[in-house]
C-alpha cells in the first residue's frame, strides 16, 4: 500500500520524511516539485501525480503538503483519507498541526505514525486507540522521558484494539454523562448581478463530543434526511440500518470525534442568507470609477452574521483605490489588484457599506464594469439546508450549527 510518507513545506523543503515498506529516494519529489511549479496556488498541486515507478498522492492543509508514495494502483480516496486522518491525528495530539511543532515533537510523530501504518497497510486510524498506545506529550513526561531514557509508548495493548468495537476504549467513566453534536455547513454559491442564484451547493458535517459511561448505543435521527447527499460516515454507524430507514445506529467513539459528512446539492432548494448591493461604474473619457457595495441580511431567522470578509478582483487597469467604509477595514493590494474588506458583524439597522473612487491607468481602455465579488460569512446556530435533528429520549445534547 503505502511505501512512503514525505512532509513538505510551503517553500519546497522536505522536513520529515517515514518509510514503511522499503525506503524511497527524496528524489522522487521532484515530479511533485514540478507539479507544485506549473500550479498557480497550493490548492491547485493535483492530488495524484503519476511517476514511470510510483504515484504520488498529496493533501494540502496547514501550509504543509503530505506525499504519499505508493507503487501500485490503489483507490486514490482511500490514501488521501489516511493522509487526513494523520493531518487530524496530529492537531489532536499537538493542538496544532504545523511544521515548528511536528520537528519538535518528532520521536512521537514517528511513533503514532509507525502505529497508524502496518507494513503499509492502515492499523489504527482513531484517536483514543492511538493514545493509548502512544501518551500525547505532556511537559511532565517530556521531563521524565528525558531524565529515565522512556518513551511515551503504553504498556498494554489497548482495550478495545481487538474487540468488535475498536474505536471505544472499555472501562469509560463520567460523573455527568452528555453529548454535543455540532452541525457545520458551508455554503458555495454563485450569483449574478440581479441577485439570483446561478449555483447553490452546501458541503456539511456533523461533529459530536461525546461523554457517556460504559457501552453506549446511540440512535440519531432527522426531520429531513432526503436532503443528504453523498453521506460519509464514521466507522461506528450502522450503514444498513441508514439506508433502510434513514436513522444513524451507532456505538460512539470516547470524546471528540467526526460522525458524518454529507453534501446537498444544488437540485434542493438553497436560501442564500446575504445579499450584496453594487454599483461599480467607469467612464470612457475618465481616470476615474465609481465603487459602492453595501452587504444585508437576507433569510437568516434572526440570527447574527458575523466574520464578514469581502473580496473583489479588481480589473488589470485599475491603478488605486480612495474607499471609505462604514464598519470595519479594507486594503488593496495595486500589485495583485485584489480588494479586501473585513466587515465583522452586519447589523440589520445599519448596513455595511464601502464606497469611493477608482483611479485608472491613463489611456487604458475602460475594464470590465462587473469584477467579481466573494463573499465569506459565519452564522452561528443556524443550519442553512435546513437539517435538523431530533430529540432522543434518554439522552441529553447541546445541538449546535454555523
Amino acid at each position: 500500500m503505502i511505501h512512503s510518507l514525505f512532509l513538505i513545506n510551503s517553500s519546497g523543503d522536505i522536513f520529515l520524511e517515514k518509510h514503511w515498506k522499503s525506503v524511497v529516494s527524496r528524489s522522487v519529489c521532484d515530479y511533485f516539485f514540478e507539479a507544485q511549479e506549473r500550479a498557480t496556488e497550493a490548492e491547485n498541486v493535483p492530488p495524484v501525480i503519476p511517476t514511470p515507478h510510483h504515484y504520488l498522492l498529496s493533501v494540502y492543509r496547514h501550509k504543509i503538503f503530505f506525499v504519499a508514495v505508493i507503487q501500485t494502483e490503489v483507490p486514490p480516496l482511500f490514501v488521501i483519507e489516511f493522509l487526513h486522518r494523520v493531518v487530524d491525528t496530529f492537531q489532536d495530539y499537538f493542538g496544532v498541526c504545523s511544521e515548528p511543532v511536528i520537528k519538535d515533537n518528532v520521536v512521537v510523530v514517528y511513533e503514532v505514525l509507525e502505529e497508524m501504518l502496518d507494513n503499509g497497510f492502515p492499523l489504527a486510524t482513531e484517536s483514543n486507540i492511538l493514545k493509548e498506545l502512544i501518551k500525547p506529550p505532556t511537559i511532565l513526561r517530556t521531563v521524565v522521558n528525558t531524565i529515565t531514557g522512556s518513551t511515551n509508548v503504553g504498556d498494554q495493548l489497548p482495550t478495545g484494539q481487538l474487540s468488535v468495537v475498536p474505536w471505544r476504549r472499555t472501562g469509560v467513566k463520567y460523573t455527568n454523562n452528555e453529548a454535543y453534536f455540532d452541525v457545520i455547513e458551508e455554503i458555495d454559491a454563485i450569483i449574478d448581478k440581479s441577485g439570483s442564484p446561478i449555483t447553490a451547493e452546501i458541503q456539511g458535517v456533523i461533529d459530536a463530543c461525546v461523554k457517556l459511561t460504559g457501552m453506549p448505543d446511540l440512535t440519531l435521527s432527522f426531520m429531513n434526511p432526503r436532503l443528504l447527499d453523498d453521506v460519509s460516515f464514521h466507522p461506528c454507524v450502522r450503514f444498513k440500518r441508514w439506508e433502510s430507514e434513514r436513522i444513524l445506529s451507532f456505538i460512539p467513539p470516547d470524546g471528540n470525534f467526526r460522525l458524518l459528512s454529507y453534501h446537498v446539492s444544488a437540485q434542493n432548494l438553497v436560501a442564500i442568507p446575504v445579499y450584496v448591493k453594487h454599483n461599480i461604474s467607469f467612464r470612457d473619457s475618465s481616470s476615474l470609477g465609481r465603487f459602492e457595495i453595501t452587504v444585508g441580511p437576507k433569510q437568516t431567522m434572526g440570527k447574527t452574521i458575523e466574520g464578514v470578509i469581502v473580496t473583489s478582483q479588481m480589473p488589470k487597469g485599475v491603478l488605486n483605490m480612495s474607499l471609505t467604509p462604514s464598519q470595519g477595514t479594507h486594503t488593496f493590494d495595486p500589485v495583485t489588484k485584489i480588494l479586501s474588506w473585513d466587515v465583522g458583524k452586519i447589523n440589520p439597522q445599519k448596513l455595511p457599506s464601502l464606497k469611493g473612487t477608482v483611479s485608472l491607468q491613463a489611456g487604458a481602455s475602460k475594464p470590465d464594469e462587473n469584477p467579481t465579488i466573494n463573499l465569506q460569512f459565519k452564522i452561528q446556530q443556524l443550519a442553512i439546508s435546513g437539517l435538523f435533528i431530533l430529540h432522543t429520549p434518554g439522552l441529553f445534547w447541546t445541538l449546535g450549527g454555523s
